[in-house]
């Protein structure tokens, strides 16, 4: 797994009232399908999703999320490279939570939780494709 985290995805229980918080920072929102809030940072993205959907989308109660209710992202090049870096998460002492899968907006991931309790989602999104450095822009470069 190559060392970036791509999308930093916080489960919130108001998006708008959240959103407007960051654009009182100067924060400007990214193009973004409904159901996420997108901003994007330097070589990342900060996304802001409905707790309840995140936990439904994890496959966990609200409560099991943890405190901040956080996921952390990789990107990756190809499909292929979802299954692939879960199984390597599950051989280095993870959980996997939801196993690589196509997901209703068009990219394929699957998530896993750390030794540590964080979970990560792997993900390839075609809409998103990664630079030649590996960074990555929410609607690509």
């Amino acid at each position: 797994m190559e060392q970036r985290v791509s999308l930093i995805t916080l489960g919130v229980p108001d998006m708008e009232k959240s959103a407007e918080f960051y654009e009182a920072l100067g924060w400007k929102r990214a193009d973004s399908p409904d159901g996420v809030i997108a901003f994007d940072l330097i070589s990342q993205t900060l996304g802001l999703y409905p707790l309840a959907a995140l936990a439904e989308e994890i496959g966990l109660p609200i409560g099991a999320l943890g405190t901040g209710a956080v996921t952390l992202s990789h990107n990756t090049r190809s499909k292929a490279e979802v299954a692939q870096l879960l199984a390597a998460a599950e051989r280095a002492g993870a959980d996997v939570l939801k196993p690589a899968q196509d997901v209703f907006w068009g990219g394929h991931h699957g998530y896993f939780r750390s030794p540590d309790g964080h979970i990560w989602e792997i993900a390839f999104n075609p809409f998103s494709p990664l630079d030649g450095n590996g960074a990555f822009r929410w609607n690509g470069y």
